[in-house]
């Protein structure tokens, strides 16, 4: 199977850059993506199953693969919910297709946010970025004459970085748009 252009991107730059700049002493400890996780939560379209339908479906056209679905565990009246009830969805992404999603989200999709000037530079310490986004209709798989309203999602960028300042550098050098300061 043929490469994404992100993945040969990777192997020949990236990789050189890091070792370089943090001296690993064994290639093996060179960081990497390992995942990306998007997910939303369902909580307005859960009152309506056509809702929950759309979102999924939006999802699924999205990432290129089938989302699973989320379910309540325990019923809480303060967020009217009950037990059993779907309350998001997510979907995991390895190999070519996480490539590929990475590439299309850098290059297509953040500029398209209003008022895009980088994402912030803040990971959660453990080697992994998160950010959210607030409307679905940035993605170009997204029919806009479907969309009955926004749904917003969470993507996270899971790699095998150590550090923060490793990841943000891995993710630098793959395209992610940070911002300068």
């Amino acid at each position: 199977m043929k490469k994404s252009r992100l993945e040969v991107h990777y192997e020949e730059v990236v990789k050189g850059h890091l070792q370089e700049k943090f001296a690993y002493k064994n290639p093996m400890q060179i960081p990497r993506l390992r995942k990306i996780v998007i997910s939303m939560g369902l909580a307005e379209p859960s009152k309506d199953k056509h809702l929950i339908d759309y979102c999924l479906e939006d999802l699924r056209k999205l990432s290129g693969q089938k989302p699973i679905t989320t379910k309540a565990k325990k019923a809480i009246s303060n967020f009217k919910s009950r037990e059993g009830q779907i309350v998001g969805a997510k979907v995991t992404l390895r190999g070519h297709r996480m490539f590929d999603f990475m590439y299309r989200f850098e290059h297509v999709c953040a500029p398209k946010l209003p008022d895009f000037r980088g994402f912030k530079k803040k990971a959660d310490g453990r080697g992994c970025y998160s950010l959210g986004i607030k409307d679905q209709t940035v993605f170009p798989e997204i029919d806009l004459d479907k969309v009955k309203f926004a749904q917003g999602m969470n993507i996270t960028f899971v790699t095998s970085a150590d550090s923060d300042e490793e990841c943000l550098e891995l993710l630098r050098l793959m395209g992610m748009p940070l911002k300068s300061k």
